[in-house]
């Protein structure tokens, strides 16, 4: 039989390290046949030469074996044999972890303490991520990712392990661990490393991870949990780097989020780099597969082969038989203000000529400028109309969820609605603070509770504080952020229809966020649960000129 080349595992001559292990190399390769092995594995770059090297891992081991049907290559029966191993040991993680999507797999009891108990699907999730190793959950908000990260607790290969948080869930993470564990739970309290006490499970902010990156770099944990994972989005952020170098020690990477993707599909290869590098390739393959100016040109195949990878996984409402009602969503127009929209109008119209005519430095300080000053205009511009609003629910003896973001325009409702004894949960408050707002609205000492559009990430218990209207009074650019504040309420516990209700104006940055929400809401909704139709996608342009053209459209209209 004909041999188109010859492959053989040895040791890469230009690794380093006590860790290198060796890898596939294919030597001699004929070159019509390297252009066909460029096109299948797109993580060889297309300027390089032979010999072409590969990890040694059973997945890889299975996509050679294919290759060489087609292009046969010359083998040693011993490494042959590892090939063939490899690729046995891949199909049976495959028909593992298919096995667990069986609607009639049902999890083995795990034992926790003082009676509590996981739901199956809780129970399955994590032999799921035990199997995978590295993976992503992205199951509906409100289904309980984290006890399901609370499973693997129970598994001794799993500790110590490291749960990575946002700063205003450190106790809450702490005290549902301990409800369900006997274990020893430690809250990694400053930046500057100190020595930490023996625990099996130890809490980071996500803030503090730079600090303590050269003790963590150690490899000290099993497994790691980045809760809200969609806070690893950006690369060059030092949470990113050193979230990165603690994933890359660990042996078990779990991911948790219902909105991973806050903003374009691109974002979805920063957040893979960490739970798991070989997923996606490198970067420029990446790119040049699935995107075009950030956006994923087929969100649903992304998504369906995340999922192939077993790289993310999902679970619906439906899927676990928790439905709840849907959300009734209602889009309402508020007046305006007409004295703000003048104080503003004159600056924010020369800002968006400078981003449609300036200089190339002009263009770029100006987008930036008009952007957040047209954002603070339009809710101040419409925060009387929104607090007039909220007030009819208040009055009615409705418990509201009211979600901004600028200072300016709270203090406009503070005023507005000072009878009714509001409670702030922003960026503003201290975590004590925010506890107190919390428990004082379950409690009912207020029936309005105003909180910061991305202060509400992984916030629970509101669902059962009689709360069902979730008001959005300002827009933010990423869709995912609305469902992550109406998920504060329209969650496991509620017993309500929930109602979440849009308060806009046709004036200022609202049109141009509604417009660019339907790209991203598709964006997202494609990757995360590919066997759902895609949303109409809608041209997005670049986000700020567009912004600028509209607003000079509604000034001469």
């Amino acid at each position: 039989m004909r041999t188109y080349g010859r492959i053989v595992l040895e040791e890469d001559p230009y690794a380093r390290g006590k860790d290198v292990k060796p890898k596939w190399a294919i030597h001699e390769l004929e070159p019509h046949v390297c252009i066909k092995l460029k096109n299948t594995f797109a993580q060889i770059d297309k300027t390089s030469v032979s010999p072409f090297r590969f990890i040694n891992d059973p997945e890889m081991c299975g996509d050679l074996l294919w290759f060489m049907t087609r292009y046969p290559l010359e083998i040693s029966e011993k490494d042959l044999g590892r090939l063939k191993r490899g690729r046995k040991k891949f199909e049976n993680k495959i028909d593992e972890i298919e096995h667990y999507f069986d609607p009639n797999y049902k999890p083995v009891a795990l034992d926790f303490k003082d009676g509590q108990k996981a739901r199956d699907y809780q129970a399955t999730g994590k032999d799921i991520y035990m199997a995978a190793k590295r993976t992503c959950c992205a199951d509906d908000i409100g289904l309980g990712k984290t006890v399901l990260s609370i499973c693997s607790f129970t598994e001794k290969k799993c500790l110590p392990a490291l749960v990575t948080v946002q700063t205003h869930l450190t106790k809450q993470w702490k005290a549902e661990i301990e409800k369900f564990l006997d274990v020893t739970v430690h809250i990694i309290k400053t930046r500057k490393p100190y020595k930490l006490p023996p625990a099996e499970v130890y809490i980071s902010k996500y803030g503090s991870l730079s600090g303590w990156v050269d003790v963590f770099a150690k490899g000290m944990f099993k497994s790691v949990v980045f809760d809200e994972v969609q806070e690893l989005r950006r690369e060059e952020s030092q949470k990113y780097q050193a979230a990165k170098i603690v994933a890359d020690r660990a042996r078990y990477v779990l991911g948790l989020s219902a909105t991973p993707i806050y903003n374009y599909g691109d974002e979805i290869f920063n957040i893979m780099q960490v739970i798991d590098p070989n997923v996606l390739g490198n970067r420029y393959d990446f790119m040049r597969e699935w995107v075009m100016d950030k956006t994923v040109t087929d969100p649903k195949a992304l998504g369906a082969y995340l999922r192939e990878k077993h790289a993310l996984f999902k679970r619906t409402r439906a899927d676990v038989g928790r439905e709840l009602p849907p959300v009734n969503t209602i889009i309402h127009t508020v007046p305006i203000d007409y004295k703000e929209v003048e104080n503003s109008r004159s600056l924010a119209k020369m800002l968006a000529q400078q981003t449609l005519n300036g200089s190339f430095v002009e263009r770029g300080r100006a987008a930036r400028d008009l952007s957040i000053m047209l954002r603070q205009s339009t809710g101040i511009a419409k925060a009387k109309g929104v607090a007039d609003y909220v007030r009819i629910l208040l009055e009615n003896g409705e418990p509201v969820l009211l979600a901004g973001w600028h200072r300016d325009v709270y203090d406009i409702w503070l005023k507005e609605l000072e009878g009714f004894n509001p409670l702030m949960y922003t960026g503003t408050e201290s975590e004590a603070q925010k506890r107190k707002t919390k428990e004082g609205f379950i409690n009912g000492d207020s029936n309005l509770m105003i909180i910061s559009l991305r202060s509400g990430v992984g916030l629970d218990g509101l669902q059962n504080s009689r709360c069902k209207y979730v008001l959005i009074g300002e827009l933010d650019w990423s869709p995912e952020v609305h469902n992550q504040i109406i998920g504060r309420v329209d969650r496991d516990g509620q017993e309500n229809e929930v109602t979440a209700i849009f308060l806009t104006v046709d004036y200022g940055s609202d049109p141009s966020i509604v417009d660019i929400c339907g790209l991203k809401a598709s964006q997202s909704h494609g990757i995360v649960n590919p066997l759902l139709a895609p949303a109409q996608q809608y041209s997005d342009g670049a986000r700020l000129k567009k912004l600028a053209e509209d607003y000079l459209s509604s000034l001469s209209s």
